[in-house]
């Protein structure tokens, strides 16, 4: 009688774990509150049909390339602003374009169609910042949107790191002291 009772308790000690996942809290990680990087008061998703946004909020809407080429950067190129975009740089681009932006990124080396250069002239002087921005928005032929990625304050941030700093910086090597 003993031993039925302690197989009875070593199985209960096994079957223990496999039921107690059956209770609601063994979700409690999955359904918690999060930010998202796409959702707040700068984020890109359309806001439903017949709201009015809060007071404060920054909507900035690019339907197309035409639209875009007539935006302006309304970030100036302050310091701070550079360092930002050189750390969205660093996170987003170099990957494809490089630490020296000229489209020699270890991912960008495997492409069949390599990243643009962006220390060009046609890149640095010639191409308005709102069709950067706007590249950067809506994504081009090997190109991703970072619509979803970037907020449109750090996309112009990122528009003043290349157009600024960029060109001028040495590219250090990663992993080299």
């Amino acid at each position: 009688m003993m031993c039925l009772k302690n197989c009875v308790a070593a199985m209960a000690l096994v079957i223990a774990p496999a039921v107690s996942f059956a209770w609601p809290w063994n979700n409690d990680m999955a359904n918690q509150i999060s930010v998202k990087p796409q959702k707040g008061p700068e984020a890109v998703r359309q806001y439903p049909q017949h709201s009015v946004p809060a007071a404060g909020t920054r909507t900035v809407r690019v339907a197309d390339m035409d639209a875009a080429n007539k935006m302006v950067n309304p970030n100036r190129a302050t310091p701070a602003s550079i360092a930002n975009g050189k750390r969205m740089y660093q996170i987003y681009c170099e990957t494809c374009h490089g630490a020296s932006g000229q489209g020699d990124g270890p991912v960008g080396a495997k492409l069949v169609l390599k990243p643009y250069d962006l220390t060009t002239d046609k890149v640095q002087k010639e191409l308005p910042e709102g069709y950067i921005f706007g590249y950067m928005t809506l994504g081009g032929a090997i190109m991703p949107s970072y619509a979803n990625d970037l907020y449109p304050s750090e996309r112009w941030d990122l528009i003043n790191y290349i157009r600024h700093a960029l060109k001028g910086e040495k590219p250090v090597a990663v992993g080299v002291k």
